[in-house]
Formats: structure tokens, sequence, C-alpha cells
């Protein structure tokens, strides 16, 4: 047939490179586990980017699902703290008002309520210092009594006084609208009553220390002490001009009579053990006569318009919504006012 019977080139065929060709085909493959290898990086980011991305928006969606039942959590609470606050006005008695008492002692009462709980106490703004009623002599004894020294302590009283008058003319330690206007950002006196109490920051000479009652950085004063916090002691809604000793706080008390904090708080216990309170009965616990001219200061009186607080707090959370209401009694307290409404209040960092 014509075919080689030469049979030397059977069998598998062999290739032979060169060095230069290996090296070619080395770097090639190199090439693509570079390739690869970023590849993979890249994947890997991506996917370590959508696992954060989802781990977020998981906490986001739960920590707004704990807010919502936290906020409706504290409504619930404040509709229970209206009706306590309506049945104790009117007059109405049964077991639970007996164990409970006088609801305007400050103190916190705690309620579980649908797989979480609520908290809420009652404050008799009767019981506070009205920042728009207080004059020159009051604001400037308040302050004194509350440790603020000069010149921080004039800087207040006439910045208080400044913003309150309708003028635009500043006392020599005041502030009106050239001062305010010179900040960043710039805004105007009020030269009108204050809306609320937090209107105080606004005020020349007015920190965040001496309104909330602690520094930033410490939480107290150079002296290690606590500080009184301005936002605790003043109201804009208090009906009357003086206080209402049956209900005032033993910070207010050292504030507007000079007492001792000490001997204040000792009166405040003191005052929680009698069962039926008059005048009488508590100027003994001050060691205030008939005759003192403290006794000035000083009102003997159910309370009429009260700050409602309530807190929710779902199970098994940590974060808790607070909220508040400043309502008025009437209709011999069968019925109420809603005076004021804060959706969302500032707490301050107190155990639940």
């Amino acid at each position: 047939m014509g075919f080689s019977s030469d049979d030397a080139f059977a069998g598998p065929m062999t290739v032979n490179l060169d060095a230069k060709e290996k090296s070619v085909l080395l770097n090639q493959r190199g090439a693509a586990l570079l390739i690869v290898l970023w590849i993979f990086i890249f994947l890997l980011a991506v996917a370590f980017d959508f696992s954060t991305s989802v781990r977020d928006e998981s906490t986001a969606t739960h920590r707004y699902q704990d807010e919502t039942q936290g906020y409706y959590l504290a409504l619930a609470g404040f509709q229970r703290g209206v009706y306590e606050l309506l049945h104790q006005s009117a007059g109405r008695d049964d077991l639970a008002a007996e164990k409970r008492g006088d609801i305007f002692d400050g103190s916190w009462h705690e309620e579980s309520f649908s797989g979480g709980g609520f908290r809420v106490r009652w404050l008799d703004e009767g019981g506070k210092i009205n920042i728009n009623r207080a004059d020159e002599r009051t604001l400037r004894r308040l302050f004194t009594n509350l440790g603020i020294e000069e010149p921080g302590r004039t800087i207040l009283v006439d910045s208080i006084m400044d913003w309150r008058d309708p003028d635009d003319l500043h006392r020599a330690n005041g502030a009106e609208n050239a001062y305010y206007r010179s900040l960043t950002p710039p805004y105007t006196a009020r030269n009108g009553p204050f809306d609320t109490v937090e209107d105080l920051l606004w005020i020349r000479g007015v920190t965040s220390e001496i309104f909330y009652g602690h520094d930033v950085a410490q939480g107290q004063r150079e002296d290690k002490t606590p500080r009184i916090a301005l936002r605790e002691i003043f109201t804009v809604d208090s009906p009357i001009d003086r206080i209402n000793l049956r209900t005032a706080s033993a910070e207010v008390i050292h504030a507007v009579a000079g007492l001792p904090l000490e001997k204040s708080r000792e009166f405040v216990e003191e005052r929680k053990k009698l069962a039926d309170k008059t005048l009488g009965d508590l100027l003994p616990l001050l060691g205030i006569g008939a005759s003192d001219a403290a006794l000035q200061q000083f009102v003997f009186a159910n309370p009429a318009v009260v700050s409602v607080e309530a807190e929710g707090r779902p199970a098994q959370s940590t974060a808790a919504r607070r909220v508040k209401g400043v309502v008025r009694t009437a209709g011999g307290g069968r019925e109420f006012e809603l005076v004021r409404w804060i959706d969302r209040e500032v707490a301050l960092p107190t155990p639940y």
C-alpha cells in the first residue's frame, strides 16, 4: 500500500518547549491565578458588605419595633396615670388607693402590661417655681441657695429678666437681641414669658450642666456634690404664685427656703408618713413657725395642674420611651384638660 515500514515515529507524540515558551506559559498561569484570587476577594467583600447591611437593617428594625412598642406602653402608662389622678382628685377611696397613698411624692410606680411594662409618676406643677412669676429678688435668692456664684448668678438673673421684659434694653449683666444675634446660630430674645422650661437653654449663662443638673464629663461639680437641675425646680404651668408645701420636692424647698438639702430631704421623707397633711402638720417638720418670713413662700393646696410622666419598656429590651402630659383637673376631679403634650420627653439616666 506504500506505507512506510519505519516504526521509529510510532507511539505518543512529544512536544519540546524551549525556556522562553515555558516562561510565557507560567506567566499566563500566574496571571490567571491572580485574577481568580481578585475575583474571590471581590466576592468576599460583596458578601461581607451584604451581611453587614442585612445585620444593620435587622438591628434597626428590631430597635424600631422596641421603640414603637415602648411608645404605646408609655401611652398606656399615661392613661393609667390620668385615671389614678382623677381617682385621687375626686376623693374616691378604694383598696388600691389606700395601698398607694399620696401619688404626688415624685416616685415612680411600675406595672407589668402586655408583655412589657411601664412606670408612671405624678409631679404637681404647683410644687415648683413658676419662672414667669418669680421676681428679681426671688431669682437672686434661688440661685444663691443653689450655690451659683458671682458673676454667674447676676448674669442669670439679669438675662432672665431681659428675656421676659417687652423692651430691647439689656441690664448691666443681661442680654438682648444684640447679644443673641451675635451667636452661632443667631436668634432673638423672646421679650415675653417663657413658653416652656426648656427655653431657659436659650438664656445667656444657662449651660447644660446647670439646666440638666450634671456635668457633661463627670456628672457632678468640682466639689463632687450633685448639682440641682433647673429643669426639676422651675415650671411655666404653676397656677399659683407660691410653692405648694404639700408636694414640693426637697430640691425646691432647698432653693426657696435656703434650708440644707439634707434637712429638706428628711422633711420630704417625714411628710410621706403623714396620712392627713395640713399646713400645721408640715411647718414643724421644717422648723418654720407661723410668724416666720419663710412661711410667705409656701401655701398648702390640692394639686390642680399635674405633669403625668410615663415610660414604657418592652420585655427583654434595654430601650425605653418616655412621654409627658401636663393636665389640669376640672369638674371636681371628674374631668381633665390637656395643657401640654410632650411626645418624646428627654429622660435623664435613672435606674428602671
